[in-house]
């Protein structure tokens, strides 16, 4: 993701990875039966997208902050799995992840480190290709992370940061109302699918998924909140 990301590049994905998408939605699809029903963060649309960028970009070396139980942890390793290449780095201060994510699945690309990342900044790879956030929602953490991790990764690198657009606006005083200062500040653009702030988009995607038989929901929120960039 070196250019700019625009709906026109997010169709071309959904189109080029169909089959394979459908596949990955279903193993999901799974995770959420009972009776141990997993726990899942992400909405569909961002998941996904999540998942196309990581199979075009082919990351070798992915950090991702914030797991929880792991539904964004299932959906990068289904990728890297997808790719046949890359390691997935996780931290979070909790390990409910270890606990749900599928051994399988996790053998050989997954390593986890729990501990509040910002005490273990030297365990993250600055070599990440792709970079995923979804922790601490907090302005103190976001001002932590563009001034100090963000600055150690390589530039260009993909990089989702969820929770920013749940209305029209970011809240102030938010994470997401900080990385979006810091994105203008630096001339970066970003691309939401995000229901609130982009209606336009999240109603397009949406059609683009009927059409290509993936409109069924896996997860029922739709809110879709997450902004993805290419790091300046």
């Amino acid at each position: 993701m070196h250019q700019p990301l625009d709906i026109d590049h997010v169709v071309r994905l959904y189109r080029t990875y169909t089959d394979d998408l459908e596949r990955v939605r279903e193993e999901q699809r799974a995770l959420l039966a009972p009776p141990h029903a997993m726990k899942a963060q992400l909405d569909d649309i961002e998941a996904e997208i999540t998942y196309l960028l990581l199979r075009e970009a082919r990351p070798e070396t992915v950090v991702e902050i914030g797991t929880f139980h792991g539904w964004s942890t299932t959906w990068i390793l289904r990728a890297l799995r997808d790719n046949g290449t890359g390691h997935l780095y996780s931290y979070d201060v909790v390990d409910h992840v270890l606990r749900e994510v599928p051994g399988r699945l996790a053998e050989g690309r997954w390593t986890f480190t729990q501990g509040d990342v910002r005490e273990n900044l030297e365990k993250v790879p600055d070599t990440a290709d792709f970079l995923f956030i979804d922790a601490a929602h907090s302005a103190r953490f976001a001002h932590w992370y563009v001034r100090h991790l963000l600055p150690r990764m390589r530039p260009g690198i993909p990089v989702c940061v969820h929770d920013v657009f749940h209305g029209r606006r970011a809240l102030p005083f938010t994470e997401g109302a900080v990385v979006l200062r810091w994105l203008a500040e630096r001339g970066n653009r970003y691309f939401t699918a995000s229901r609130a702030h982009a209606p336009e988009i999240h109603d397009r995607l949406n059609d683009v998924k009927r059409r290509l038989a993936l409109g069924h929901p896996v997860k029922d929120s739709r809110d879709n909140p997450m902004i993805f960039f290419s790091l300046s």
